[in-house]
C-alpha cells in the first residue's frame, strides 16, 4: 500500500489514562431514548405504508415492461430494494408481537424461576427489536441517484505542516482498510507524498457500485489532536486534513472537447528508476476554458499517464459543476447533514483520549484505533440514522408531498 509504512497511527503518542480501545460512549444529546423511538414509530409506519404501495405499483410496472429493457431492469432493482425493506419491517413487527406475548405471559406467571427466564427472553427481544428498528431507519435515509455510483475520495493535508500530511496519510489508510474489510477493490488515482511521510494530496477510487452513497458523509474537515513524532516537548498539536467524496463522473455528463485541452509532457520525478529520468512520460493537461490543471506521472508510459490525467480532469470539472449546483440550491436544501462542504469541521480524532467525535451529530466513540483501522460502520450507520430521522420529521410536517426514499443496505 503506498505510504502505509509512513502513516501508521500507532507512530504517535497516546495517553496511558485513555479509555480502553473497546469502550464506547454515545453523547446523550445524540443517542435515542426509548421514548424518542416510540415517537418515531408512527412516522416509520407511515413510510412503510408508502413503500408497500410503491412495491405494488412497481410489480405492475414489471408485468407490463419488456424483459431486459432499461425500464424493466430499473424496476426490478427498485422492487428488490423495497422487498428487502418490507421483509425487514415484517421481522420487526413479529418481534413486537413476540414482546407483547411474553409480557402477557409474565403477568400471568407466578413461578420465580420461569419469571426470570421470561425476563431474560424479553431483554433479548427488546434488543432485537431496537436493532431491527435502527436498521429500518438506515434504509429510510433519503437516497439520491448518484448514491449507486463508485466513490472517489480526495484527501488534502491542511493546517499543521508535516503533521497534517501524516494525518492525511492516516485517513488514506483508514479508507483503504475500510475497503479491505468490505471486500471492495480500490485504485490510487493520484498521490503527492509529504516530506516525512503521509500525503499532501491523494485521490483514490473505490470501484464498487454504491460506495458513494455509503461514504458521502465523510466530506469535510477532519481534525487530529495528538503529539507529533517531530515534537520533542511532548505538546499536543492540532492539525487538519480535508476530505471530499464524489461519485464517479459519467463520461456523458462531463463532455471534454479536445480543442479545449492543452497537453504538455515532461520528465517524471521521484522513484521509478532510470526510466523516469530519460523519457518524457509525465503528462500535464490544461483545460483552457476553466484554467484547471492536472498532471500525472505515476505510470511508465505517456499514454497511460494521459488517460489517467484525462480522468482526473473529468473529475475536477465534475466537482466544479457540483459545487456550482450546490451553491444554487443551498437556500432550498433541507438536508440534515451536509455532504460536500470542504470548510465544515465534521470530526475530531483525539489521540490522548482515544476519542473520535463527529460534531454534526455529537457522537463520541472511544474507539480511535479501531476507527483508524477501518472500522467506520458505527459512524456511518449513526449518520444515516440521524439523516433518516430528520427526513421523517420533515415529511411528517408536509404530508401532502410525502414521498418514500429507500436506500440499499450498506
Amino acid at each position: 500500500m503506498p505510504g502505509s509504512d509512513k502513516t501508521s497511527p500507532t507512530a504517535h503518542s497516546t495517553s496511558s489514562t485513555a479509555p480502553t480501545p473497546n469502550s464506547t460512549n454515545t453523547d446523550e444529546k445524540w443517542s435515542l431514548t426509548e421514548e424518542e423511538i416510540q415517537l418515531l414509530y408512527p412516522l416509520v409506519e407511515q413510510s412503510l405504508e408508502v413503500a408497500t404501495q410503491e412495491a405494488r405499483r412497481t410489480q405492475d410496472l414489471l408485468m407490463s415492461a419488456t424483459p431486459g429493457s432499461p425500464e424493466f431492469v430499473q424496476a426490478q432493482k427498485r422492487l428488490q430494494t423495497l422487498q428487502d425493506l418490507l421483509s425487514l419491517a415484517e421481522a420487526w413487527r413479529q418481534t413486537q408481537r413476540d414482546v407483547h406475548e411474553f409480557q402477557q405471559w409474565l403477568t400471568q406467571e407466578d413461578r420465580p424461576d420461569i419469571q426470570e427466564e421470561i425476563r431474560a427472553t424479553l431483554h433479548e427481544l427488546a434488543n432485537e427489536e431496537r436493532h431491527l428498528f435502527l436498521e429500518i431507519l438506515q434504509r429510510l435515509a433519503p437516497a439520491e441517484p448518484e448514491d449507486e455510483r463508485p466513490a472517489i475520495i480526495e484527501i488534502r493535508s491542511g493546517t499543521g505542516g508535516d503533521e497534517a500530511a501524516l494525518f492525511a496519510g492516516d485517513l488514506f489508510r483508514m479508507y483503504v482498510r475500510y475497503c479491505e474489510r468490505k471486500g471492495w477493490k480500490w485504485e490510487l488515482l493520484s498521490a503527492h507524498e509529504g516530506k516525512i511521510g503521509g500525503y499532501k494530496h491523494v485521490i483514490l477510487k473505490i470501484k464498487q457500485n454504491g460506495t458513494y452513497g455509503i461514504l458521502k458523509f465523510e466530506s469535510g474537515v477532519h481534525r487530529v489532536q495528538r503529539i507529533p513524532i517531530t515534537e520533542s516537548g511532548g505538546r499536543i498539536h492540532t492539525s487538519t486534513a480535508s476530505v471530499v467524496v464524489l461519485p464517479e463522473p459519467d463520461p456523458l455528463e462531463v463532455q471534454i472537447d479536445e480543442k479545449d485541452i492543452r497537453r504538455e509532457t515532461f520528465r517524471a520525478s521521484g522513484p521509478g528508476g532510470q526510466h523516469v529520468n530519460k523519457t518524457e512520460s509525465a503528462v500535464r493537461l490544461v483545460h483552457i476554458p476553466t484554467g484547471i490543471v492536472v498532471e500525472c506521472q505515476d505510470e511508465r508510459s505517456q499514454h497511460q499517464n494521459f488517460q489517467k490525467a484525462l480522468r482526473l480532469l473529468r473529475l475536477r470539472l465534475y466537482e466544479r459543476y457540483r459545487q456550482e449546483r450546490e451553491q444554487a440550491l443551498r437556500q432550498r436544501r433541507r438536508s440534515a447533514i451536509r455532504t460536500g462542504d470542504r470548510s465544515e469541521k465534521i470530526r475530531t480524532y483525539n489521540f490522548p483520549q482515544n476519542r473520535v467525535t463527529d460534531h454534526r451529530i455529537r457522537l463520541t466513540l472511544y474507539q480511535l484505533e479501531d476507527i483508524l483501522d477501518g472500522d467506520l460502520d458505527p459512524l456511518i450507520q449513526a449518520l444515516r440514522i440521524h439523516q433518516a430521522i430528520q427526513h421523517l420529521k420533515t415529511q411528517s410536517h408536509d404530508k401532502e408531498t410525502l414521498s418514500f426514499h429507500a436506500s440499499a443496505p450498506s
